[in-house]
């Protein structure tokens, strides 16, 4: 399951498809990003989303070749759940990245941003936000965003809300 949902990541975030990820492509998304908020704070989102290529970057590209490649993604992956205070800080950051008005909460549409972000389609997402929305209350709160991104990297249930926190996962493809 774990790979099946690597993959799915790996493929959105490999913006020109030559199998490996690069700066290039985390800027790619970075602008994808900042266009879909109509230009809100994207000095910020470019730091938050610049970090994570850092991080992941520093953390998999072990040939030292500028470029982390799917099954370096996959090595590191295997190893977060020893690491899980970085993947609680990554979760952190990007809870902030998505939440575009700084009300503690991701919205329905603010969701549906970050997907389109990430895929670059108009996907819907009215029925992952509800797995994702524990409580009901309409929003995803800081701490479902943290244990959902927890669950996602570090979990292999497929059964569990987050393994769909980058959109619906089925028969190991996103819809």
């Amino acid at each position: 399951m774990q790979r099946e949902k690597t993959s799915i990541v790996f493929a959105a975030m490999d913006v020109n498809g030559d199998g490996y990820l690069e700066r290039a492509d985390f800027e790619a998304l970075t602008d994808r990003w900042v266009h879909l908020r109509d230009g809100y704070q994207p000095e910020r989102l470019r730091e938050i989303m610049m970090g994570w290529w850092e991080a992941l970057h520093a953390a998999s590209d072990q040939d030292s070749d500028e470029k982390v490649s799917h099954d370096e993604v996959l090595r590191m992956v295997d190893n977060l759940g020893t690491a899980l205070d970085l993947v609680v800080a990554t979760a952190e950051s990007m809870f902030e990245a998505v939440d575009e008005d700084g009300d503690g909460a991701v919205s329905a549409p603010e969701y549906g941003r970050m997907i389109h972000a990430w895929t670059g389609d108009e996907t819907p997402t009215d029925g992952v936000f509800a797995l994702l929305d524990l409580d009901g209350d309409g929003t995803i709160s800081k701490s479902e965003f943290v244990r959902h991104w927890v669950e996602f990297w570090a979990g292999d249930d497929p059964e569990a809300p987050g393994t769909h926190v980058f959109g619906e996962v089925r028969a190991g493809r996103q819809v």
